[in-house]
């Protein structure tokens, strides 16, 4: 009897963690009925991660939100307060960006206006509820705004040469001309979990590798907002080279400049699922996530599956919507990707669950019937 961790992130957008796990058990058990199966969905500090928290903590309680998303709209969104311990006598709040300024949150790309203003304001209202702890998931960002948005709820002012405020969004990072913290709040202990391990600025800072997802495509464009991170870093006294600042748009450095400390986050939420001791009794791990690109690899959930399996003894398998030409397969034993399996990208994206199912069912075809 072959035992199955299932440990996918969610397929951002499309289908939750949790049942991605359950849709590929649900497919290797149609070859292998008698199989023992171990769930475990996991996160890394984007979309899921207070799902994350929310399953693996005894007394978490949702706290709801109205806050201004990544458009400037008002959504309604949650924050998780975790109940107290020593270390947090009154508790600690666990608030994800992908929630309150994601990506998902977006109809269309918004490269110059999105900003994360309202992941600020989930913050901020944690704060005011007298938290001990802040624990912040920071993926799935929709804004290049440098982490400006955040940081003027929590009390910065980002001042032109006028001296009025700056446009929100990356729009406004190059007529920063002055940067006041006097009116900062104090942070308590915080921990910012980050997915990738890029810098503010730079050939694989926040513009040049992600701005391309948020809209901004232009060569030029590009350069004067990497410039403009440049010179805000310098502002804030943040060094733009450190790994993992430019997380978010940028919202890592931002973070960091504010006093958090960064943290990898799918070692984060591993521990907190006992996800090592679920792997060291398994035969096969079975990891996934919507597009798996030459990112993933870079701090995310299915490359840290992969170690942690291959670590143990265990086979490490893949499942994804997609793998991109780039992408390093060679981390699993074996992988399959939704869009070869339903044919198209539209048709994996309509159904995804029926998809992961037939991956799951693919996937334990390459183990039990090499």
């Amino acid at each position: 009897m072959t035992t199955v961790v299932l440990a996918p992130d969610s397929f951002k957008g499309t289908i939750t963690a949790a049942d991605a796990a359950a849709a590929l058990a649900e497919g290797w058990a149609s070859i292998e009925p008698d199989a023992e199966f171990v769930h475990r969905p996991m996160a890394d500090g984007g979309e899921g991660t207070v799902a994350a928290f929310a399953a693996a903590v005894p007394g978490a309680v949702r706290m709801p939100v109205s806050v201004e998303g990544p458009a400037g709209a008002l959504i309604d969104s949650s924050w998780l307060l975790l109940p107290p311990t020593d270390d947090a006598p009154h508790g600690t709040a666990v608030v994800d960006l992908a929630s309150t300024s994601g990506i998902e949150l977006l109809d269309e790309l918004r490269p110059w206006d999105a900003d994360t203003t309202g992941f600020g304001q989930a913050i901020v209202a944690a704060l005011d509820h007298g938290v001990s702890q802040l624990v912040l998931g920071i993926g799935s960002s929709a804004s290049t705004d440098g982490g400006t948005g955040l940081l003027t709820q929590l009390g910065a002012r980002f001042l032109d040469a006028s001296g009025g405020p700056i446009a929100r969004g990356a729009r406004g990072l190059a007529d920063i001309a002055s940067v006041d913290l006097s009116g900062l709040r104090v942070a308590p202990v915080v921990r910012v979990l980050t997915d990738v391990t890029n810098p503010f600025t730079g050939p694989r800072g926040a513009a040049e590798v992600f701005g391309p997802q948020k809209g901004l495509r232009a060569a030029a464009d590009i350069a004067d907002v990497d410039a403009a991170l440049a010179r805000l870093a310098d502002r804030l006294g943040l060094d733009a080279t450190l790994p993992g600042t430019g997380a978010a748009g940028g919202a890592g450095g931002a973070l960091v400049a504010w006093g958090a400390q960064l943290a990898p986050g799918a070692e984060e939420v591993a521990a907190l699922i006992g996800l090592a001791d679920a792997v060291a009794g398994a035969d096969v791990v079975i990891t996934g996530e919507g597009s798996y690109d030459g990112q993933s690899g870079d701090g995310k959930v299915p490359s840290f599956i992969a170690a942690l399996a291959t670590g143990a003894g265990a086979r490490p398998l893949l499942a994804a919507g997609r793998i991109a030409a780039d992408a390093d397969t060679a981390l699993f034993a074996a992988s399959a990707a939704l869009t070869d399996l339903a044919g198209s990208s539209d048709a994996a994206l309509a159904e995804p669950a029926r998809w992961l199912r037939a991956a799951g069912a693919e996937l334990a075809k390459a183990y039990v019937r090499p």
